[in-house]
C-alpha cells in the first residue's frame, strides 16, 4: 500500500520487492499496525517518490542476505519503530541503538510494512514468542515497547502508584504493564466512558480530566510517583506535575509540536523531573513481548485487511480506533500466508 504524492490516498500497486542485501532479511509479513505516527508517513509531505508506511511489523522471515548469522527462514520476529543503526557510532558502541544519529525507521527510511513482503535490516528483528499471536505481535514494536520502557523506566518505587494520562493506544498497553507490574495505577482520560475499560485493563481508579484538573485531582487522593502522559495534546501536560509526590517523575511518550511551560518552584522544592521516551530497541522489545506473554498483557486491537489500509488511516485520523489497528494480508499468487 502506497502514497504516490503528498496528501494523496493510498493505492494497492503490485511492487517487486526483490532479494535482501547484504545485513538485510526478507520477511513475510502477517500482520503490520497502524501508529498516529503513520499519519505523518502517509501525507509523504517531503517525499520524492511513493512511500509505503508500516513501522509495526510482524511476520516470518522468508529470506535472508548475506552475512546474517542470527537468522532463518521460518523464525516469528517483529520489526518496530527502530528499523536499524550506523552500529558504529558511541550510541551504538555503548548500547543506545535508539539514539544513533543515523537510526533508521521503516517506513521512513525505507519502504514500511504494509506490504505482504518487507524488506529490513536483520539487526531491526525481534523474536516473536510462539505463544504471541502475529496480531498482537505487530503494534509490540512500537506501542507496547514504548509504554513497556516508559513504566519501567519511570522510577517509581515497588508497589507504588503510577498515573496513565490518556487511555488511548499507548495508554491501554501502559496502564496493563504498570499493573502487572506491581503499581497501582490511576487512568485519566477526558470523559467517564473510558473508566470502564480502564479499570478492566488493570487500573484502580480513574479520573474524568473534563471533570476536574487531573494534577489538582491526583494531588487531592495523596498524589503518585510517575505519570505517564501517553496523551498526543501537550496543552494539559503542565498542570500535571502539581499530582506527583516528592521525586516524582512525569515521563512523556504522547507528543505533538507543542511547548511546555512549567512552574519552576514546584519542582525545585519537591525535587520533581520531567524527561521525555520515544522507543526501545529489539531487546527491548522482545523483553516487551516476553513479559506481555507472562502476564497475559493483550493490545486491543481492530483489524483491517492490508488493502483496506486507507479507511485504517481514516479511523485513526477520526479518533475511531479502539484501540490498537493492525492490517492483515491476505492469501496472494505468492503462495499462502505463514
Amino acid at each position: 500500500m502506497r502514497v504516490h504524492a503528498p496528501g494523496g490516498l493510498l493505492a494497492a500497486d503490485r511492487v517487486e520487492v526483490g532479494s535482501p542485501p547484504e545485513g538485510w532479511v526478507a520477511i513475510d509479513v502477517v500482520a503490520s499496525g497502524v501508529c498516529r505516527a503513520d499519519l505523518g508517513t502517509a501525507a509523504a509531505e517531503h517525499a520524492s517518490g511513493p512511500v509505503t508506511p508500516g513501522h509495526e511489523v510482524a511476520g516470518v522471515v522468508c529470506e535472508t542476505g548475506s552475512g546474517v548469522e542470527r537468522w532463518r527462514a521460518g523464525d516469528r520476529v517483529a520489526v518496530g519503530w527502530f528499523g536499524g543503526s550506523c552500529g558504529r557510532c558511541p550510541a551504538c558502541l555503548s548500547g543506545d541503538v535508539v539514539h544513533c544519529p543515523e537510526r533508521r525507521i521503516p517506513g521512513v527510511s525505507y519502504p514500511g510494512g504494509w506490504a505482504s513482503r518487507f524488506l529490513a535490516p536483520a539487526s531491526a528483528l525481534a523474536h516473536i514468542p510462539d505463544a504471541l499471536d502475529f496480531v498482537d505481535a505487530a503494534p509490540m514494536g512500537c506501542a507496547g515497547v514504548t509504554a513497556f520502557n516508559a513504566v519501567r523506566g519511570a522510577d517509581a518505587p515497588a508497589g507504588g502508584r503510577i498515573a496513565v494520562f490518556g487511555v488511548g493506544g499507548l495508554g491501554h498497553l501502559a496502564i496493563q504493564f504498570a499493573a502487572a507490574m506491581g503499581h497501582e495505577v490511576t487512568a485519566v482520560a477526558r470523559g467517564p466512558e473510558r473508566e470502564q475499560a480502564s479499570i478492566a485493563l488493570g487500573a484502580s481508579a480513574y479520573i474524568d480530566s473534563e471533570a476536574t484538573p487531573a494534577g489538582k485531582a491526583l494531588r487531592e487522593v495523596g498524589g503518585v510517583d510517575a505519570i505517564i502522559s501517553t496523551a498526543s495534546s501537550t496543552a494539559p501536560v503542565a498542570e500535571l506535575i502539581t499530582g506527583l509526590r516528592p521525586h516524582g517523575r512525569l515521563v512523556l511518550v504522547g507528543v505533538d509540536a507543542g511547548t511546555l511551560d512549567l512552574p519552576v518552584a514546584p519542582m525545585v522544592v519537591h525535587a520533581l523531573s520531567v524527561t521525555g521516551h520515544l522507543t526501545g530497541s529489539p531487546a527491548d522489545t522482545e523483553q516487551a513481548m516476553a513479559f506481555a506473554v507472562r502476564h497475559g498483557i493483550q493490545p486491543t486491537t481492530q483489524t483491517f485487511p492490508l488493502e483496506q489500509a486507507q479507511s485504517a488511516l481514516d479511523a485513526l485520523r477520526e479518533g475511531r480506533a479502539r484501540f490498537r489497528l493492525v492490517l492483515e494480508t491476505s492469501l496472494d499468487n505468492a503462495g499462502e500466508r505463514p
